[in-house]
């Protein structure tokens, strides 16, 4: 699956117009009645989820109309599960850096942390999952995001974690590879972001090569951290962000996201689309692969349309994501990390896979925004993680669907922050 989802901003071509032969009425001949113009079809103008807010505008809106709340029953899905997730955003909001994000779209720090922290004493409790649910619609606010038509939509993609075998070393099978970030490399050191190439003389340029220009120049050479049997692994690998390596020798090795070189993100599905190879509702992972295994030849030209390149590290523990804690399968949400809460509570309902077959089935389910990706940008987009291997990448591939997305945020005045009423609200 194409960690940036695959955007899909595509618009119906619109037929054109077909002018009415008139007729010459010569004297006394009688004009035939001419057929009535009938209103053509026009084609609804494509969906850009990918909208950006207007200046100064937030992505979340509070929900003060008790017939727009949304339905929580059935929302906690795995809660063992969930629970781990509560604890990764608690980690992270616990460190001081994790301030620096906020308030975020009118959502304060301690809001957040409130919520969780809640959050976590409700899920410690004995109590059952139907009282937790009761628990959350009585103490806690529902916000909305304003989604990419200002009335909540978003379109929900998934991602996964691959597993492919690999090696350490260039070998005649395994020709194809991932590279380690450079030391001349210049990031944030708390967000990540790029900020361009350190020089001899210790300037930083702030430019940084395209994906094809980078791989060409020969300035990656020995900053190989392991090789691969086919070309488009790696690419799949830098869209995912993460992956599971199986080695030679019969050991696995865990490698992550460490950085990029700025440039931005560009879905190669969306390009095979556009150049009519594709159509729309063929596109997924699985007619990727087979695709690029059919026409070799055609990966670099096309993947060089997407400017971005990934570089990796090992990451022992993950799948990890920008939070640098673990994410979950159903559990953990990529988001714009520029316009929501980070570590947030979410209540997510979209269509999802119900397997690896692809069938579409309704789900609600308790989420946290644990991620980020390259093409999620904007409020009408989240990315779904669907968990480690094949299974996970055939559910991630099939998953695109638009649904609505919710941030579930502790009520002021609410009982306080890791505390319990002795009997939590319930509504009858």
């Amino acid at each position: 699956m194409l960690r940036a989802g695959l955007s899909l901003r595509l618009a119906h071509a619109l037929g054109l117009a077909l002018g009415l032969a008139l007729l010459a009425a010569g004297p006394g001949c009688v004009v035939p009645p001419q057929p009535r113009p009938t209103a053509r079809k026009v084609a609804p103008p494509p969906k850009d989820y990918g909208r950006e807010l207007p200046a100064g505008a937030h992505a979340l809106r509070k929900i003060t109309d008790p017939a727009d709340l949304p339905d929580l029953t059935g929302a906690l899905k795995d809660r063992a599960a969930f629970r781990a997730g509560v604890a990764s955003s608690l980690r992270y909001l616990k460190k001081a850096s994790s301030k620096r994000f906020f308030p975020m779209s009118g959502i304060s720090h301690g809001q957040v942390l409130a919520s969780l922290e809640t959050l976590g004493a409700l899920l410690d409790s004995e109590k059952s999952d139907e009282d937790v649910l009761a628990a959350l619609r009585s103490t806690f606010d529902v916000y909305t995001t304003v989604g990419f038509d200002d009335r909540g939509g978003v379109l929900f993609t998934g991602y996964y974690t691959p597993i492919f075998k690999a090696s350490l070393t260039r070998t005649d099978r395994f020709q194809h590879p991932i590279h380690r970030l450079p030391s001349w490399h210049v990031k944030d050191p708390i967000t990540g972001e790029t900020k361009g190439r350190r020089q001899k003389d210790g300037s930083i340029d702030p430019t940084y090569p395209a994906r094809g220009e980078l791989v060409a120049s020969g300035a990656l050479d020995g900053l190989e951290l392991a090789w691969f049997e086919h070309a488009w692994e790696p690419y799949v690998l830098g869209v995912q962000g993460s992956g599971i390596l199986d080695l030679e020798d019969g050991s696995r090795l865990e490698v992550g996201y460490a950085g990029t070189n700025g440039r931005p993100y560009a879905s190669v599905g969306a390009e095979l689309i556009r150049r009519g190879i594709l159509k729309k509702e063929e596109l997924s992972l699985c007619r990727l692969i087979e695709y690029f295994e059919a026409h070799p030849e055609q990966l670099a030209p096309l993947t060089a349309t997407n400017e971005r390149y990934v570089f990796f590290q090992e990451a022992r523990g993950g799948p990890w994501g920008c939070l640098n804690e673990p994410v979950q399968s159903l559990v953990s949400i990529a988001t714009d990390k520029a316009i929501f809460p980070r570590g947030a509570p979410c209540l997510l309902v979209a269509d999802l896979p119900a397997g690896p077959g692809g069938q579409q089935a309704s789900w609600r389910g308790l989420v946290l925004d644990h991620d980020a990706g390259g093409a999620i940008r904007a409020p009408g987009r989240c990315d779904v993680y669907m968990g480690v291997g094949e299974e996970a990448g055939l559910r991630a591939g099939r998953t695109f669907s638009e649904g609505r997305l919710y941030y579930l945020v502790l009520r002021d005045g609410a009982w306080g922050a890791g505390s319990l009423p002795a009997s939590a609200p319930r509504e009858e």
